[in-house]
């Protein structure tokens, strides 16, 4: 049976026009989504594949094509010609398809990989990300506390009453605080000056710097050396100092960090005590010397008497009698004074206005004892509250200082009596002042002695002072000297107050 020759060209030339027309189509959209997303690797896959179908499908169809063109034309024989070109450009195509498909299968696995490999860095820089806010969470409160603790030693450093200072092993300062820069350099702004300056410069004895430099050499410390600084104003000053060696200093090597304290007062409270103790033991001694003494002279003085009795007044024996009697009296007197010297008595106490005290001094002072040449100058401070005190003995303590001032200035000069209200110590503060001859360096240790005196002999008993402390002591208070000899003197009674000060008036 033969087939017609047209049914089958119409559906051969058809098919493959039809198969050109879907294979751009799917080409066409392959192209579409490739631009859509060109990283996705399996689009790239399909638009390729789409290629190699669009290049098969247009040489299967122009080889069918053209076979049925030559047969319709009657040249089998250069079909003959052409079909095994025509089979080989479609068995390449088909290579290449299959060349596609098993490049794309190695590089699919290999995009895994990737995929993989990157979704391991993606959670790796995740927790990185996560480690580094952790580091810089805790290296942020480590600066913080780092900070605080700076600004709170840093505090200390600055605020410290004591001077504190930073020095290298030689002995040069590199860092001085407030308290340091206003003892050594006249204030706190001198700090930059004394940066970099050799702390022997301040030193009474330079040779303590190598004793101390030893010292911490050997046991890395030295403590309470007592040393001698010399302040701005050229005044030597006692402290206590304390250093230790610090190796971890940083880039600037080894320090030594040293501490001084200022022991000027304690020595003073030392040699006071050392002062009350002399005092004491004179005055346990000086109350069974006087009263062994003052049985004699009451004898001698009651002879005297009786003797004079049968002497007629203006005679010679009674003249060498009222001698006698004078100097017996006299010598009673001082027994009297040494007794009170002596002698444990409570004061009586009562409130007083001390301003009215000190003007009722003033007054029998300057019509008796002070002399027309003599300026009495006063100063009160209205502030001061009563004062439970013993007046009398009160009384006694001024005027021993007014007459010891009195001969301090001779026959010329200023006596001032001043008050102030120490408000910080709730006490006040009575200073007789005078510009008299003042009193030696050598003499001041010993003015509150039992028969002290610079007065000449004859003008004195040394007693006076020693008796104004016990009455002070015994009031719960203290005297105070300054002195510069040639310049005057500055004596300061401090008593405790009965109460606050009244209000200041406008």
């Amino acid at each position: 049976m033969t087939v017609p020759f047209w049914p089958l060209f119409a559906v051969d030339v058809g098919g493959s026009l039809a198969m050109i027309a879907l294979s751009f189509l799917c080409l066409g959209t392959a192209t579409h989504l490739r631009r859509a997303d060109p990283e996705s690797l399996l689009r790239i896959y399909l638009f390729w594949v789409c290629v190699g179908l669009a290049g098969f499908s247009l040489s299967r169809a122009a080889g069918h094509i053209a076979r049925q063109g030559l047969l319709l034309a009657g040249r089998e024989d250069l079909w003959a010609a052409l079909r095994p070109y025509s089979s080989a450009v479609n068995t390449l195509l088909f290579v290449a398809l299959a060349a596609v498909t098993l490049f794309f299968e190695r590089v699919w696995k290999a995009t895994e990989r990737i995929a993989r490999d990157r979704l391991a860095l993606r959670r790796a820089r995740a927790e990185l990300l996560e480690v580094n806010r952790e580091l810089e969470r805790l290296a942020g409160d480590r600066a913080r506390a780092l900070a605080f603790s700076e600004r709170q030693y840093r505090r200390i450093f600055e605020v410290a009453r004591d001077p504190i200072l930073v020095l290298d092993p030689e002995g040069t300062i590199r860092e001085i605080n407030p308290a340091g820069a206003k003892l050594l350099g006249g204030g706190e702004e001198a700090a930059d000056r004394l940066r970099g300056a050799p702390l022997v410069r301040f030193l009474a004895r330079p040779g303590a710097w190598r004793e101390i430099g030893a010292a911490i050499e050997r046991r890395g410390f030295v403590q309470n050396v007592e040393l001698e600084l010399r302040r701005a104003d050229g005044v030597l000053l006692p402290v206590l100092a304390s250093a230790v060696r610090d190796r971890e200093s940083g880039g600037e090597g080894a320090a030594v960090h040293l501490i001084a304290r200022d022991i000027e007062e304690r020595r003073r409270l030392q040699e006071q005590m050392a002062q009350a103790d002399r005092l004491a033991s004179i005055g346990q001694l000086s109350a069974g010397v006087a009263h062994e003494i003052n049985n004699p002279l009451g004898v001698i003085l009651g002879y005297t008497q009786l003797l004079l009795r049968g002497e007629a007044p203006g005679s010679e024996r009674h003249r060498d009698l009222k001698t006698i009697e004078k100097h017996v009296r006299h010598c009673k007197a001082i027994v009297e004074d040494l007794l009170k010297f002596a002698r444990r008595s409570e004061p009586k106490q009562e409130k007083v206005d001390i301003h009215r005290t000190i003007e009722e001094v003033l007054h029998f002072f300057g019509q008796n004892a002070a002399g027309g040449r003599i300026r009495l100058e006063s100063d009160f401070d209205r502030r001061i509250p009563e004062v439970v005190v013993d007046e009398k003995k009160i009384k006694q303590v001024l005027l021993n200082l007014l007459m010891n001032a009195r001969h301090a200035v001779g026959g010329e000069g200023t006596i001032r009596v001043v008050t102030r209200w120490l408000e910080e110590e709730g006490k006040l503060a009575v200073a007789v002042e005078d510009d008299g001859c003042g009193i030696e360096d050598k003499d001041l240790p010993h003015i509150f002695d039992p028969f002290f005196t610079t007065k000449p002999t004859g003008e004195g008993t040394g007693l006076g002072l020693s008796v104004s402390y016990g009455i002070v002591r015994r009031h719960g208070g203290e005297i105070r000297v300054e002195s510069r000899p040639g310049k005057g003197s500055v004596f300061t009674v401090v008593l405790p107050a009965a109460g606050a000060p009244p209000e200041e008036e406008t």
